[in-house]
């Protein structure tokens, strides 16, 4: 017999040896905001290796995100800028927030070490709005009179993508300054008057890095990792406060999860004594109806899975994991808001 007329027996052996395997589930597949890339990442390391299940999650920024699943492209997007309920309504939409974390300005100035630089929101306005323009303009020096600051320009590191980093960060300095309220105002992207862009957090925080002299902001979590000098700031209490598990904890602590429907909160310039001002919640979007409801099953179990067991995992790296109470409110929300079967 040749090895033509052998074709369709072969064929027919390979199809069923096919068969015979285990078919491999296809990985959860998400896009969206870099502020909760780490956690997500270590979260679906260990999801893996206990489930088998993987998670492809590409970290390009909330707004980017919010376009792919708005494009149905991947199985749920990721913001940290949430949709207002007219959004969520109109685009057949379900959101729910993941963890929630700080966003922290970072500097490279020679001889400044984390945490001794400290900054309030009016000045930090002022910097970003081109302003203040030298490390040792007389509002910075005034909040630190011992600090020897270089007579040298601030280089402004800013996002160059929609981001929602970005959105609590304005949001924040629309809080805090009329100026910038006026001027500029809080979005995912704004018309930055001075500085370098750069994408993603990953971006901001390698280019002040590597730049003498500059600042920029960050989720905590990347300041940590890249070894960035944090400021201290001084909160909507007027008392200093360091970025840390526990300022963040204050200031999360004021949110009120059933207000709004799609639990929409901005958690930046909160109340409190111990309050760090600019924190802030990352959010899922999955469909309502969505067009692959096996695979949206797969997203909310990898998602109550972390809700589970990922808490000790987000606070080593000083993400606030959702409350007990708040997970049974999103829980009981995907029971009645997204049809799976």
């Amino acid at each position: 017999m040749s090895f033509l007329s052998r074709l369709p027996r072969i064929a027919a052996i390979v199809a069923l040896a096919s068969l015979a395997q285990p078919v491999l589930a296809a990985d959860i597949s998400g896009a969206g905001a870099t502020f909760p890339y780490p956690i997500y990442a270590k979260w679906a390391d260990a999801y893996k290796k206990e489930t088998g299940n993987g998670l492809n999650y590409q970290s390009i920024g909330s707004g980017a995100g919010i376009k792919q699943i708005l494009a149905k492209t991947v199985t749920f997007g990721a913001t940290d800028a949430p949709m207002t309920p007219k959004d969520l309504q109109k685009n057949g939409l379900v959101q729910f927030p993941m963890v929630m974390g700080g966003i922290v300005p970072v500097v490279n100035i020679e001889g400044i070490k984390p945490g001794e630089l400290l900054l309030d929101g009016p000045t930090l306005a002022q910097i970003f709005l081109g302003k203040v323009t030298k490390w040792d303009d007389p509002a910075i020096k005034k909040l630190n009179p011992s600090l020897a600051l270089p007579a040298a320009n601030i280089n402004v590191v800013r996002r160059s993508d929609g981001s929602g980093t970005t959105f609590n960060f304005t949001d924040y300095l629309s809080k805090v300054s009329p100026e910038w309220q006026k001027d500029i105002g809080a979005n995912a992207a704004v018309e930055w008057p001075v500085g370098v862009g750069a994408k993603g957090n990953d971006g901001v925080a390698g280019n002040v890095g590597q730049t003498k002299n500059s600042i920029g902001y960050v989720e905590y979590a990347f300041a940590k990792q890249n070894k960035l000098t944090h400021t201290d700031m001084l909160n909507a209490d007027g008392k200093r406060v360091a970025p840390t598990l526990k300022t963040f904890q204050a200031a999360a602590a004021n949110a009120d999860w059933v207000k709004n429907p799609g639990f929409y909160q901005i958690l930046t310039n909160q109340p409190g004594a111990e309050s760090w001002p600019i924190t802030a919640a990352t959010f899922i979007l999955v469909y309502a109806q969505p067009a692959d409801k096996a695979a949206t099953a797969d997203a909310l179990k990898f998602f109550g899975w972390a809700f589970e067991k990922g808490d000790k995992m987000a606070e080593e790296l000083d993400y606030i994991p959702m409350p007990d109470a708040v997970v049974k409110l999103i829980q009981a929300s995907w029971a009645k808001d997204v049809k799976t079967n």
